[in-house]
């Protein structure tokens, strides 16, 4: 089978309405891409999520090079506000218009046109899996995570893996990631006593005691960054007491604060830590705290050395650009896979992805197809 073209793959898949948690076709289409190249394909559906799992070569195999990445997309939004159809694919200015073209069904059609067209040379002594998600752009409990754990019980195991997200800033080849931040957002509640405003003598102030903790939070230092991130954060995103009364003090305050955690810190940490604070608050204004807590993922980071370097040679080969070893940026797919095997992502320019007018270049899909192939080259070599 000769390879897929990687600018009409990824029109076919953008064509697919995959918005999360709908596959639309995606990842049936790939599923028969792949296994008349020879790839051993598995659906894994898993809370109503479908996923798909393909391996060429043999399970287990000590030298196996994985790629992940997701065909489900966000919703369109006002779609009156599209220039061209949110699903059509229109291809015009040398870019393909639509929603995902740019986050990722163009990275994905890169990485299987490229995979397929290595086959076709040769047979590497070694596997090559392709991991696709459909459940990236939701909660992803159901779609990396799940097909992880089908690895797990089924024996499968991946030696080293890219994942294909956007990481480029302005131009193919400016960066790629070596490790992420952690997220963890912290929902905070004041339970205090109500009372009237002309008495606050008789009254415990949820609100007043709430403002002490957020201050005492966005005042403290977490770190001053380390090796391979910049200092951790902590955001405040909300507060408020539902109370309409000017004269009335609440009994209750709310208020929700976003972290995000370079490799100094672990969620456990930083809960204790949101604990302590809240208690040093209640001991001097008699207000409790309840403090409950989302991780989204913790912080990792894959030390430089042969995959990073593997990667950073192919894309200087095809742009004459060193990609810069960044950590920036939200949570991706890859927090699950780094507990696995050394993970670093590398794909496209991102600068459209999620936005209205949702675009991505037809030179830029070449050439990272080209790219991934020299991945495969180098690894297999």
């Amino acid at each position: 089978m000769s390879a897929p073209d990687p600018i009409e793959l990824t029109q076919e898949l953008v064509r697919c309405q995959s918005v999360t948690p709908v596959e639309g076709g995606a990842l049936t289409h790939l599923a028969r891409i792949l296994g008349r190249a020879g790839f051993t394909v598995e659906m894994i559906d898993r809370g109503g999520v479908v996923n798909l799992y393909a391996r060429w070569g043999e399970k287990g195999h000590p030298r196996t090079f994985g790629f992940n990445g997701h065909t489900d997309v966000v919703p369109v939004g006002n779609a009156v506000g599209w220039t061209h159809p949110p699903f059509g694919a229109t291809i015009q200015d040398g870019k393909i218009w639509g929603r995902g073209a740019c986050d990722m069904k163009s990275g994905v059609a890169a990485f299987v046109s490229a995979a397929v067209g290595f086959l076709k040379d040769g047979q590497p002594d070694g596997a090559i899996v392709v991991a696709i998600t459909g459940d990236e752009e939701g909660d992803a409990v159901d779609g990396t995570a799940a097909i992880l754990d089908w690895m797990a019980v089924n024996g499968e195991a991946i030696s080293h893996c890219l994942v294909g997200e956007p990481t480029c800033p302005v131009l193919l080849g400016d960066a790629m990631k070596i490790g992420r931040r952690g997220s963890m957002t912290a929902y905070l509640t004041a339970k205090g006593k109500q009372g009237h405003a002309a008495y606050p003598q008789r009254a415990r102030n949820a609100a007043a005691a709430l403002t002490k903790l957020v201050n005492r939070l966005m005042d403290h230092e977490l770190d001053q960054g380390t090796d391979h991130f910049e200092p951790s954060t902590l955001a405040l995103t909300t507060i408020d007491t539902g109370n309409p009364a000017t004269n009335v003090i609440p009994a209750q305050a709310l208020a929700t604060v976003n972290i995000r955690f370079n490799d100094a810190h672990s969620s456990d940490g930083l809960v204790a830590w949101l604990r302590a604070e809240a208690e040093a608050v209640t001991q001097t204004t008699n207000v409790g705290f309840e403090i409950r807590t989302k991780v989204s993922g913790e912080s990792f980071v894959t030390e430089p050395g042969e995959l990073s370097n593997l990667v950073s040679s192919a894309v200087f080969a095809e742009t004459k650009r060193r990609p810069k070893l960044s950590t920036s940026g939200g949570t991706s797919d890859a927090r699950f896979i780094a507990s696995h095997c050394p993970v670093v992502e590398f794909g496209l320019v991102g600068q459209s992805m999620h936005q209205v007018d949702e675009h991505v270049s037809i030179d830029d899909i070449t050439g990272l197809t080209a790219i991934y192939r020299r991945i495969l080259d180098g690894y297999f070599a």
